[in-house]
């Protein structure tokens, strides 16, 4: 123990005591640091060192406008763009490609065969005139007690496809399939009027086979005066018809049987 004795005493001399904690460190004194007095005896009175900003300068009132903004609202150049496109865009119909004056025209073309037919109506492609027609044919003949839908629209694929060959071989000027089946289908419209006598009547007699032969030369001529006048093919209608005879002459067997 004397030797630890001599090691604590003789590890550090300094002349620092206790009783040197009661004054100020670092130069200070307590008369000088006024936070260093004991509780009670702080003068509460004197001033704060620091001031807030709202103290130092005096609040202005607000001299504005309520809920009204000094500046006027003006439209974007792209809203008023797209405002003034809204104005100019075609109606529905005429953008979905119904337009009920050449589907009348066309009905008309082909319930008068002996009607020139125009060029420019009929090279549309309008397949909403021809869905009807083809609705129509597969009602009537529902009405005879045959469900022939699926004939209908399957015979009239494979024959617009065929035709549509045979059109772009003949033709210098060539066609589009819409075209074709455009016009097929508007040419179908007797058709219906002979289903419609197969629902009154037999068309297996004398007499019906009389009306279907009249009917079948009714649409091919109708589909070839079309055609001849909107590909420009002088001469070769009866070429055109003779196809144009087999395909609706199909569609007359079904109407017959």
């Amino acid at each position: 123990m004397s030797g630890f004795d001599n090691f604590n005493t003789d590890f550090y001399q300094s002349s620092y005591s206790v009783d040197d904690q009661n004054q100020g460190g670092y130069g200070y004194a307590n008369n000088e640091n006024p936070y260093n007095k004991p509780y009670g005896q702080y003068d509460y009175s004197q001033p704060m060192g620091y001031t807030s900003p709202e103290m130092m300068q005096p609040q202005q009132p607000y001299t504005g406008q309520i809920f009204q903004p000094t500046q006027t609202y003006a439209p974007s150049p792209s809203q008023s763009m797209y405002s003034s496109s809204f104005d100019d865009e075609p109606p529905l119909l005429e953008e979905l490609g119904i337009n009920f004056d050449h589907i009348w025209q066309k009905t008309l073309t082909v319930l008068h065969p002996m009607k020139a037919a125009d060029g420019s109506i009929m090279n549309e492609t309008d397949l909403a005139g021809p869905m009807v027609f083809c609705l129509a044919f597969g009602a009537t003949l529902l009405l005879s007690g045959k469900i022939q839908f699926g004939y209908v629209y399957g015979i009239s694929a494979i024959g617009c496809l065929g035709m549509y060959c045979l059109l772009n071989l003949m033709s210098m000027t060539g066609v589009s399939f819409g075209c074709v089946a455009s016009v097929l289908g508007y040419c179908l419209l007797p058709m219906i009027l002979l289903s419609t006598f197969g629902v009154l009547l037999s068309l297996q007699g004398m007499m019906g086979i009389i009306l279907t032969a009249a009917i079948i030369g009714w649409c091919s001529f109708s589909a070839s005066k079309i055609f001849i006048s909107a590909l420009a093919m002088d001469g070769q209608q009866l070429l055109v018809a003779y196809p144009c005879a087999l395909l609706y002459g199909v569609f007359a067997l079904i109407s017959v049987f």
